[in-house]
């Protein structure tokens, strides 16, 4: 299981965002840390709507149950102050560890692509990561 650290420092907005389904609230385990696991499936996550808490660990656990084709998360800022692309193969599950510092909207979506389709996001393969 990789593991990628990073803070989230400033606030991001989704221009199109797909139909989200309802917000999920990372649960707080005993040792405070917020774990989420997002299934990927052919061009979708769920939940794709999460809620965690600001100030607090995040542990955002991508398991893909496609066999074939591989997929990856990614988070960005509109800024460019934040880049985070965790890798997802096919059938694996891995983490993603942060600690959102700043409330706000933060799209996630996976990127990938097989020529001459459009990308994953292009089939609105994207979710909301809101932060309270």
């Amino acid at each position: 299981m990789g593991w990628l650290t990073v803070t989230l420092a400033s606030i991001g907005h989704a221009a199109d965002t797909p139909t989200l389904g309802s917000a999920i609230a990372a649960p707080i385990s005993s040792d405070g840390v917020q774990r989420v696991t997002v299934i990927l499936d052919s061009y979708s996550y769920s939940p794709n709507h999460l809620v965690v808490e600001i100030g607090k660990p995040v542990e955002l656990i991508p398991t893909s149950v496609t066999t074939i084709t591989p997929h990856n998360v990614i988070i960005k800022d509109s800024f460019g102050s934040l880049s985070v692309e965790q890798d997802v193969g096919a059938v694996r599950t891995v983490m993603a560890r942060f600690v959102p510092t700043q409330p706000g909207l933060f799209p996630f979506f996976c990127d990938k692509r097989l020529w001459p389709m459009s990308s994953h996001r292009g089939k609105w393969m994207e979710g909301i990561l809101e932060v309270t």
